[in-house]
Parts: C-alpha cells; structure tokens; sequence
C-alpha cells in the first residue's frame, strides 16, 4: 500500500514536531512517501528507515486553480491512501480528484487555533483507530555520524549545542546574552560548544564567536543540514532559541533546554527531554507568536543555573 503523508509547513521544526506521526502511520502501513512545504526536510531525514520518499513542493498550493495541478501530480504517484496534516481544501479536493481510495484530513474551514501537538496526536488516533498515540519518537542517524564526530572531540568535555540561531528575530535570545553565557560556563567548568546559525546568521556567529574567552567552539553557520545534523545528535545538551535544533535533539533523547520569547509552548509540549525557560513574570500560556518578549528579561544566570540543574 503506497501511503502519502502531506505536511503544510514551511519550518522544518514544525515538520520534525510531526515526525512521531509519520512513525505511527508509517508502522502499520510500511514507510511512507512525505510531500511538504520545507525544502531541507529530505536532508534532515535521510537515514529514516520509516520514510520511503520525502518530495517538496512549492507550488501547487496556493491557488485554488491548483487543484487540477495537483491532482496530475497525485496521480503520478499512485497513492493508495493519503494523511493530510492540514484542513486543507485545495490538498483534500484533488486527493478526492485523483482517486486516492483512502483520504484522511483534519476538518475543513477550522485552520484558527491549532494546537501543533493536540490537533497531530489527536488525528492520528482517530485515523488508525488506536490511543494513545506517543507524542515521543526517535530521530534516526546511522551510528558511524556520530562517531566521526566524537572522534575528532575531547570526550571529557560537557558537550553543549547554543541554539543561536532561529527563524524570527522575535524568538532569538540575542548574541550578548549567548556569549556571556559560554564566558560564564567557561570560568566554570570544562565545556565544548557547538553554535547553532543558519547561513544567513554569519554576523550572529561572528559576534557571538569574536567575544568568547576560549577557543572551545566550532560554528555550524556554514554548513549543511545533513552536516550539521551528527554534531547536534552527539551533544549532551541544547540551550537555545526554538529552532530545528532543539527538536532533533529533544528526538535524540538529549535534555533541550528552550529559552521561550514569541513561540507558543505547544512546540515544546511534546517530549520529556524539554526544559522550558521564560520570563518569571510571565505565564507560560501566555507566550505566543507575537508576544515580542525582552530577551533580557531571561537573565545569564537565570540560564547558567538551568544548565547546572539539568547536567547530571
């Protein structure tokens, strides 16, 4: 049974947050073939033994004349059953267009609200008729990435990943906050650090990197995702903004330690091996998109003391 699995999101750490349920769907069924918005998926995921096929589209979608495209491209496939992770018309219509016998959506016309967690855990359940559906899952990466990346380290070291990097400016703790906490860390204890940019973050890095007391660190800015990917699955810690990384960690079963600014605690709800940290005046459920939180309203300390907590 070819088994398709549509996934509306651009970020790839809302693609990851779904992942344990592509592992549900794709356990009963056999592995699947995921069609997503995010262009770097298919880099992320590509020792996944659930995952037959990930294809990224960014087209096809956004206009309602884009159902007959879609269901053309559907049909090229010769999906046997679809799981669409979105109320999605234009996805729903051409699914039913091009004759996918089995055809499962989230309800239609209710896009305001969606708990990420709730509403994925819930649809699943309901879909495969079953409860209790883990929110927790394993990431997969062969063994031998990891290795080649432990070889090359002081195992002595307390590995960190600093998640400085993020999609919005409104999430990110801000340069002068990491670096003073890598100084802090360093007058402190035995620490290696791994700093977490993407390739449009190269003057985050630099600053960040140009104010370090230590050359213990290598930036990750310039490197791919499939490279980057072995140095976050061998840390033993995150600290960090909500991003890509803290998820693949999180997965990884290592302690992510999640500064929250402007990101809802929904894509953080998922897995044990989360530490959420916020502003002490603020109630963690009133953190959303648009909260524009001070980052200075985390303090250093507050930061260094959770790492402390959670080391051991």
């Amino acid at each position: 049974m070819k088994t398709c699995i549509y996934l509306s999101y651009k970020g790839l750490g809302a693609n990851l947050l779904h992942l344990t349920y592509c592992h549900e769907i794709a356990q009963k069924y056999g592995p699947v073939t995921i069609i997503t918005l995010c262009n770097n998926l298919e880099a992320a995921l590509k020792d996944d033994p659930l995952i037959d096929k990930i294809i990224f589209i960014n087209k096809y979608h956004k206009r309602f004349i884009d159902v007959l495209k879609l269901k053309n491209f559907f049909n090229s496939f010769n999906f046997n059953q679809i799981f669409i992770f979105y109320p999605s018309t234009r996805i729903y219509l051409a699914s039913v267009l091009s004759n996918i016998e089995k055809i499962f959506c989230y309800p239609l016309f209710r896009k305001n609200k969606l708990h990420l967690v709730d509403a994925a855990k819930k649809f699943t359940e309901k879909s495969l008729k079953i409860t209790n559906c883990s929110t927790e899952t394993n990431f997969f990466i062969k063994e031998n990435k990891i290795q080649n990346i432990k070889k090359n380290l002081d195992n002595k070291k307390f590995r960190i990943v600093i998640g400085a990097g993020s999609s919005g400016p409104t999430t990110k703790w801000g340069a002068k906050n990491f670096y003073n906490l890598i100084n802090k860390l360093n007058n402190n204890g035995d620490y290696y650090f791994f700093i977490l940019c993407g390739p449009d973050d190269k003057n985050l890095s630099d600053e960040i990197t140009n104010n370090i007391n230590n050359n213990n660190y290598v930036s990750l800015y310039d490197k791919k995702i499939e490279e980057v990917i072995p140095f976050l699955c061998s840390t033993n810690m995150y600290v960090g903004n909500d991003s890509f990384g803290s998820h693949i960690t999180a997965q990884s079963g290592i302690k992510s330690l999640v500064i929250l600014l402007d990101s809802p605690k929904a894509y953080t709800d998922y897995s044990k091996n989360y530490q959420r940290i916020f502003p002490e005046d603020v109630k963690i459920e009133n953190i959303t998109h648009g909260s524009n939180l001070n980052p200075d309203d985390v303090s250093v300390e507050k930061v260094y003391q959770e790492i402390l907590n959670n080391k051991f």
